[in-house]
């Protein structure tokens, strides 16, 4: 294995429900621009997805889905290293150890605990409580210096940097602290139903979101039915007109295009234009997506070899800090 050299990215997503224009659009497609700059580590965080209950053979079937669309998208594995969570077990090891150094008061104020125990209120578990150890677990293993995050995950780099700094009070030098970067590249993209929301892969409207592997017939249709205003006018003002503002976003991100350039294009247009134009566009988009993700859907020896790979290089990698924190702590070496 090579030294790394480059500044570390550490980012993951996990296997639930559909990835969507959003999760692509919103960090996937800077995922795809940061492994030409940095040494990345990309991974499908499934320990994660079990906080709430999963049925094993569709989570099994949304793990291969998810690690074929990493590839489809133009993710790299010459590039950079992607593998699943639970294939490296250093993970959750260090999660263990990162719980008795994080304050119960700190857990207690996490938001999307909160969140997620009034949605599950029969199914609020250790799990769901402490996980935000196990993303700490998941930044601080590499050595990571840069996590790209949206704004509704800024708090839990904020713990994880609050834990590092006090474990590395404690015993000496172990974790970089990592830093938070909301990429200047990532959209914001709203629900189509209600753009005052995410786009969400969990909402149950499905004409809320646009899936990465909608059919251009799908899309569009959902383009049309999008919520906008009476107004009739393309014109960019998020408080004013959040669904024209919110397909703007998208359109811009998809086609860069600015928001000045969009009104001149659609100036005396209506809506229904406008729409249409979107959706051509982002059908265009996910075509060739969806035609490599086919066929490396077909392909399975392949998937398995990269996220092989991808374990045993993020295994050697995180292996190392682990080791570190085991002498700190106090444990004797392992004997095999």
């Amino acid at each position: 294995m090579s030294e790394i050299n480059k500044k570390i990215v550490f980012s993951g997503i996990q296997p639930s429900g559909e990835p969507t224009l959003g999760n692509y659009l919103g960090a996937l497609k800077n995922w795809v621009l940061m492994q030409d700059e940095y040494e990345c580590f990309y991974s499908i965080v499934d320990l994660h997805s079990i906080t709430v209950r999963q049925d094993p053979a569709a989570l099994r079937a949304q793990i291969k889905k998810f690690m074929a669309l990493f590839l489809a998208i133009g993710l790299d594995p010459e590039k950079c290293t992607l593998f699943c969570q639970s294939h490296v077990p250093t993970h959750a090891e260090l999660a263990w150890i990162l719980n008795c150094y994080t304050m119960f008061g700190e857990l207690s104020r996490m938001t999307q605990f909160k969140d997620k125990s009034q949605k599950h209120a029969d199914n609020i578990n250790a799990g769901l409580f402490t996980y935000p150890s196990l993303m700490a677990a998941d930044m601080l293993l590499y050595q990571t210096d840069v996590v790209p995050v949206g704004i509704d995950q800024k708090q839990h780099i904020e713990l994880a940097r609050n834990i590092a700094v006090r474990f590395n009070g404690i015993y000496g030098d172990t974790f970089k602290i990592p830093e938070g970067v909301i990429p200047k590249t990532s959209a914001k993209i709203n629900s189509l139903a209600d753009p005052t929301k995410k786009m969400s892969k969990s909402d149950e409207n499905i004409n809320s979101y646009i899936l990465l592997l909608d059919k251009p017939d799908d899309i569009i249709r959902k383009f049309k039915r999008a919520v906008t205003d009476s107004e009739a006018i393309v014109r960019y003002s998020p408080e004013d007109k959040p669904g024209i503002s919110n397909l703007m976003n998208i359109y811009s991100a998809v086609t860069s295009k600015t928001h000045d350039e969009i009104e001149k294009e659609f100036d005396g247009k209506g809506y229904g234009d406008f729409k249409l134009a979107v959706g051509e566009a982002v059908a265009d988009l996910l075509k060739p997506v969806q035609s490599e993700y086919e066929r490396i859907m077909k392909d399975k020896d392949y998937l398995e070899k990269i996220y092989s790979e991808g374990a045993q290089k993020a295994y050697y990698v995180s292996n190392k800090t682990l080791s570190k924190v085991y002498k700190k702590v106090g444990f004797i070496k392992k004997g095999f």
